[in-house]
């Protein structure tokens, strides 16, 4: 019996659809029998066509079609379909509102109305049927049949009064009812119907016209009970009903809503089980009702406090009970919940936002003073906004599921566009940054876009407003212990410092980082749990950062906060003053805290400086000293940098760093409650003080300077005598030998300057060197263990100097460039240095050995001299015994050092002694090797710095000479292939590239005849193999192949920038004898012999370019080319005298004339050599017409210089007879030109 009842209803609604199938298709009107009576809808449609046949009177046409419409995924089509239905429907109503007997029109089915007594007998017979299928479309499913059908519904309501609210409310349950027999999408379709037609209703505004008609009403009670247990319901239905109702709320004044919405039944049952529940919408209607009506908490349950005022809703307690409900708010996610946005207008006011950020940079820029007091509504609002964090975002969402920590960010991006920027710090709070800093790493966590989005969020949001960029750094590195971009790898905190761009903004920032620096509060603010997301992302981090952990975590902030100081101005484009202001700020920062310590509590106060410094009350650490001493010299180097040349000659101390912070220096060093942060003893005192005087002394005579040159000089001289006190600081007794020397060298460079004789003056001598011979040995003295600084200094100081640097000097240079820690194994005994004799080959490199080491990488009879062998003999026979070692290493080198004086041979010696010296300290370190190749490459950059600043000088020669020998060297490329393509850099960029050359009389051109007989000798040198080459890996014989042909390179470049030397000499031909003389040995070499390997395109290149060698070598070229027993040599020598006669300045009528003598001088052996080329024609075809194409370029010149009478006549008799028989057309028109000269 039961499952027979269960079965009706499902019966019934099958009949009920076939019933309005068959309605539908039967739209048009035909003959056919008039449905039975319960067919309530076809029944009302009858009914219009009764009334116009029985009184003659006819209602406008209804079109039923638009329900079709309304359906429409177009929205567009919707709008069209209930503009339509509702003009029509008004029209049906008006005229049957005007007929006078309605009882003719409804005829049989009046009756049948009245007995439904629905409450639609004003409503004619269409618009009853209109309403019955708006109500029942709003549950329909299909397409948009609910948007459309809903918006039908309330376009008719708000429209036709005769529709009584009563009877939609009684439709709506009828027509739309839930029994609990309905399971699935029937039961959803239903309630979602509801929903719909309650909110048509709502919107139509009949209901607040009902209140204005009736204050007594109860359509509003029922309306909103209705609501209310429809929420009940289902979850999902929650939001939307009290939307609804919300949306009545806004139309109804507070006097409805405490006698109608406030008193529905189940309103009051419905907030009492909120709490408990977890109701977010329910606190949502009773924040909405609170807001426009006063009235008692207690209506609402425990959802409001009493009294409802922003200090009670936010305060710990209360949020608490509120935590619950706020968190249940997850279920409408991605879109964020209602009640979020009105929370957080109650929490912030739009009132609050312009006092807060009006008052902020002002307040933050004064330092030690107390803040502005606030009023007491702002203190409100901030500690309001507090306690919300704390126990909402921190306590509630971020503990929970990763739905809630989604939320948490969402509801802080709603925050910000409200937030003032003295709340951030609150915002950005300790647990908010570490779930960033947890989830951030992860690559498949999917609340990684969620975070990377709100950190996306909140720099656009930080703008161009720098007190929000310094509230937001601060935050994020506060609480990531100074990591944050290394630990989310992220870009995020080097991005915002990028962006500083204003003064004020620099500043503001500095001040934020001192306050962090000196104040220990921090560490104690943040929680001691581990990190809330439990994962062990928060732990990632470079290698520096895993180093930085040796300082203790509590310096690693203050490591990044040291650091940071010297960035800002990376990017800064100030004025020169606002700029020089910012250094100025960095500079005093680093220094107090890096160089000084307060022997009595932790603040000083300078009266001649006018401000008061301050420490942290732990005393730094010595490597964050270290740090910030480091971070000075970049600060100072940078400086300089940016100064460019001292052009004026009065120019502004104000603007000089350097000068600035030695008199910063000597203050705070008079000041008895301030001392070094660590101390001196009597000698390192004493060099200080000497330090110091001469860079007084230096600095009033740069000041007094007015030769731009000098100022240039005395400048990098001062900058480079501060970093070597900060060295002095860092490194004790280190430097001591150095200072001393450089000081003496400024003594003897400016004798002007004003000094105490220090009494350790060496230079006086006859025997004394040079002062620049001990400035560069000094420079070189301290490039080796150098910071990058240093370097900055020590290469200023060479760029002004180094056009005074003697031969020696440069000699020194370049004997490191070519020393090796590794002896040459494979040197024949007769290999001389270069500087002993000038005839040896100045690559110092035999035939077989270039091609053998590049090949193969043998350095001697055992194959064991790996990189890591070299390594132990560093480690166990250089560290120990630093003298006998590089005494081994001079033994071993490739050339001798006899050239050097005991003093220069000291001073080499102690350079690389000092590498050693260094590698026993480095567990683990760079190598002896390393260590050499990177001394080697700073001196690289010194000889750099000398070609950009004296192309013109002889001793480029010099440097050109070893730099190529050290290039084309085997070991150099064993060692480092940086070190080699350092040297091929700088050879092709500053020599063979240069926009000027050598010049003068002292560029002999006896050196210029050697050099250019050495790279022609090298251009020509074979390729060999050894056997073992066949068992090397490609990889090593592609090494080999590119090497070699970068030395070939080398040598073509090499002899067109001698030659172009020599050119611009223009040395008589009688002096270019030699030169003339060696090209013709190549030329001989390689028409003679095999081995010789010179491209007949370099030659061609070498006539190309100089002419004056090609001419000279015409006739010459005529001879071998004839004799030559190579056909393929002999080929290519034609396209030489080709390119000879075809060369640059020939083409004009001087030229021509040239050309004419020249042919008419070598005239006999130009028709001996083609004589001898069509007696031995080549076998190849390809060859024989190469031979044939050049007579015919002879035979078109000869005749354009009308040479063809005196060539015929020089012409033997064979050849004649040749020259007809294999040349033909060509030889016949030349005789024919002869007949008409």
């Amino acid at each position: 019996m039961e499952a027979e009842a269960a079965a009706k209803p499902m019966e019934k609604q099958k009949k009920r659809k076939a019933m309005d199938k068959e309605r539908r298709l039967h739209a048009a009107p035909e003959a056919k029998p008039k449905p039975p009576p319960s067919m309530d809808d076809v029944s009302e449609l009858k009914t219009a066509a009764a009334a116009s046949s029985s009184g003659g009177a006819v209602l406008p046409e209804f079109h039923v079609g638009v329900f079709k419409d309304l359906a429409s995924a177009d929205a567009a089509v919707r709008e069209a379909a209930v503009e339509a239905l509702a003009t029509e429907l008004m029209e049906v109503q008006r005229a049957y509102e005007g007929l006078e007997n309605k009882e003719l029109l409804e005829g049989g089915g009046v009756k049948l109305e009245a007995e439904k007594d629905d409450g639609l007998n004003d409503c004619a017979p269409s618009l009853r049927y209109a309403l019955r299928r708006l109500i029942r479309g709003v549950s329909s499913s299909r397409e948009c049949a609910r948007q459309g059908f809903a918006v039908g519904l309330t376009m008719l309501a708000s429209t036709i009064r005769s529709i009584k609210v009563d009877s939609l409310l009684k439709l709506i349950v009828d027509f739309l009812e839930v029994t609990s027999s309905m399971k699935g999408q029937e039961q959803r379709d239903r309630l979602l119907g509801r929903l719909f037609a309650y909110g048509a209703l709502g919107r139509s505004g009949r209901l607040v016209e009902e209140w204005v008609s009736d204050r007594n009403t109860s359509h509003i009670k029922e309306f909103t009970s209705l609501l209310i247990a429809l929420a009940s319901k289902k979850r999902y239905l929650q939001e939307p009903a009290v939307s609804v109702i919300l949306d009545l709320i806004e139309k109804l004044p507070p006097e409805a809503l405490l006698i109608h919405v406030l008193e529905a039944p189940g309103l009051h049952e419905w907030f009492e089980g909120a709490i408990e529940i977890g109701n977010p919408d329910a606190l949502l209607l009773a924040l909405k009702i609170g807001e426009k009506v006063s009235v008692d908490s207690t209506r609402f349950g425990k959802l409001l406090p009493d009294p409802f005022v922003p200090n009670k809703l936010f305060s710990a307690e209360h949020l608490s009970s509120l935590s619950n409900s706020l968190k249940e708010s997850t279920f409408c996610q991605p879109r964020i919940h209602s009640v979020w946005p009105v929370l957080v207008n109650i929490l912030l006011p739009e009132r609050v936002l312009q006092t807060e950020d009006a008052v902020s940079i002002s307040n933050s820029l004064k330092k030690h003073k107390k803040n502005r007091k606030s009023s007491s509504s702002e203190e409100d609002i901030a500690k309001n906004f507090q306690c919300f964090c704390e126990v909402i975002i921190e306590g509630s969402l971020l503990p929970s599921s990763h739905d809630r920590k989604h939320l948490a960010f969402d509801v802080l991006l709603l925050l910000l566009p409200r937030l003032p920027a003295s709340y951030i710090p609150i915002c950005l709070s300790y647990k908010v940054v570490q779930c960033m800093t947890d989830v951030l790493p992860t690559t498949d966590a999917w609340l990684k876009k969620i975070v990377q989005n709100f950190i996306k969020t909140l720099s656009d949001w930080v703008g161009d407003d720098d007190v929000k960029r310094v509230s937001v750094i601060m935050a994020l590195q506060k609480h990531s212990n100074g990591r944050f971009d290394c630990i989310t790898r992220t870009k995020t905190v080097k991005d915002l410092m990028a962006d500083f761009r204003t003064e004020s903004g620099c500043m503001l920032f500095i001040q934020n980082l001192l306050n962090m620096f000196v104040d220990e509060s921090h560490a104690s603010d943040e929680p001691s749990d581990q990190s809330i997301t439990t994962d062990d992302n928060s732990e990632i981090g470079s290698i520096e950062d895993k180093d930085s952990v040796a300082m203790g975590n509590s310096d690693i902030l203050k490591a990044w906060i040291v650091e940071s100081l010297p960035c800002i101005l990376k990017n800064l484009k100030l004025e020169p003053e606002a700029k020089f202001r910012v250094q100025k700020e960095i500079l005093k920062f680093l220094a107090v805290q890096g160089l000084f310590t307060a022997s009595l509590g932790t603040e000083v106060t300078s009266f001649e400086l006018q401000e008061k410094f301050r420490w942290p009350k732990v005393a730094t650490s010595s490597a964050l000293c270290r740090m910030c001493i480091e971070q000075l010299q970049l600060l100072l180097a940078n400086s300089q940098k940016g100064e460019g040349p001292r052009g004026l000659p009065n120019r502004l101390e104000s603007n000089d760093l350097g000068s600035y912070f030695m008199r910063f220096l000597s203050t705070l060093c008079n000041i008895p409650s301030i001392s070094l942060f660590r101390p001196l003893d009597t000698e390192e005192e004493n060099m200080l003080k000497k330090l110091q005087a001469m860079e007084t002394s230096l600095s009033k005579e740069e000041r007094n300077c007015r030769l731009s040159s000098e100022a240039n000089r005395l400048h990098a001289l001062r900058y480079l005598l501060i970093q070597l006190l900060l060295q002095m600081l860092l490194r004790p007794k280190e430097f001591l030998v150095a200072v001393s020397e450089l000081i003496i060298c400024c003594k003897k460079a400016f004798p002007v300057v004003d000094l105490v004789d220090s009494g350790e003056d060496n230079l006086d001598g006859d025997d004394a060197p040079a002062v620049m011979d001990v400035l560069v040995d000094t420079l070189l003295s301290l490039l080796p263990q150098s910071s990058a600084p240093m370097r900055t200094a020590i290469e200023q100081v060479f760029k002004y100097f180094c056009v005074d640097i003697t031969d020696d000097g440069l000699l020194r240079m370049l004997r490191v460039i070519r020393k090796n820690l590794k002896p040459v194994r494979h040197q024949d005994a007769d290999s001389e240095d270069i500087d002993d004799d000038e005839d040896e080959d100045f690559l110092n490199i035999e035939e077989d050995e270039v091609i053998d080491r590049a090949e193969t990488g043998e350095t001697g009879d055992s194959e064991q001299t790996d990189e890591s062998e070299a390594d132990s003999e560093a480690d166990s026979e250089a560290v120990d015994e630093v003298e006998e070692v590089a005494q081994e290493i001079h033994d071993a080198s490739d050339e001798s050092d006899g050239g050097m004086d005991d003093d220069a041979m000291f001073r080499m010696d102690t350079y690389l002694a000092r590498i050693f010296k260094e590698r026993r300290n480095l567990a683990g370190g760079d190598t002896a090797h390393q260590q050499l190749m990177l001394f080697k490459l700073r001196v690289l950059t010194l000889l750099e710095i000398y070609l950009h600043e004296n192309p013109d000088k002889p001793q480029v020669l010099l440097v050109y000479s070893n730099l190529a020998r050290a290039f084309a060297e085997p070991h150099t490329a064993e060692s480092s292939e940086q070190l080699g393509q350092r040297i091929w850099g700088i050879l092709q960029k500053k020599i063979f590239k240069a926009k000027d050359h050598p010049k003068g009389e002292d560029v002999q051109l006896s050196t210029l005849e050697s050099l250019l007989q050495r790279n022609l000798k090298l251009a020509s040198k074979p390729i060999k193999r050894k056997k073992s080459a066949a068992n090397l890996s490609k990889k090593k014989q592609s090494a080999s192949w590119n090497r070699q042909k970068i030395i070939a390179s080398l040598a073509q470049s090499s002899t067109f920038w001698i030659l172009k030397i020599i050119d611009a000499r223009n040395f008589p031909e009688f002096e270019l004898q030699r030169v003339f003389d060696i090209f013709q040995g190549v030329l001989v070499e390689y028409f003679n012999s095999k081995k010789s390997q010179i491209k007949s395109e370099f030659l061609k290149e070498i006539f190309r370019r100089r002419p004056w060698i090609g001419r000279y070598l015409f006739g010459f070229l005529l001879e071998k080319c004839g004799s030559s027993k190579s056909d393929f040599r002999r080929v290519e020598a034609l396209d030489m005298v080709s390119e000879i006669l075809k060369s640059p300045g020939l083409s004009d009528v001087s030229g021509q004339e040239t050309l004419k003598k020249i042919m008419k001088s070598q005239l006999e052996k130009l028709c001996q050599l083609i004589e001898q080329l069509l007696t031995n024609m080549p076998e190849k075809q390809s060859r024989r017409a190469e031979v044939r194409k050049f007579c015919g370029k002879i035979f078109q010149m000869i005749a354009t210089l009308k040479l063809s009478k005196s060539f015929l006549k020089n012409l033997a008799p064979d050849a004649h007879t040749k020259c007809e028989s294999q040349l033909g057309d060509q030889f016949k028109n030349l005789k024919k030109i002869q007949l008409k000269e």
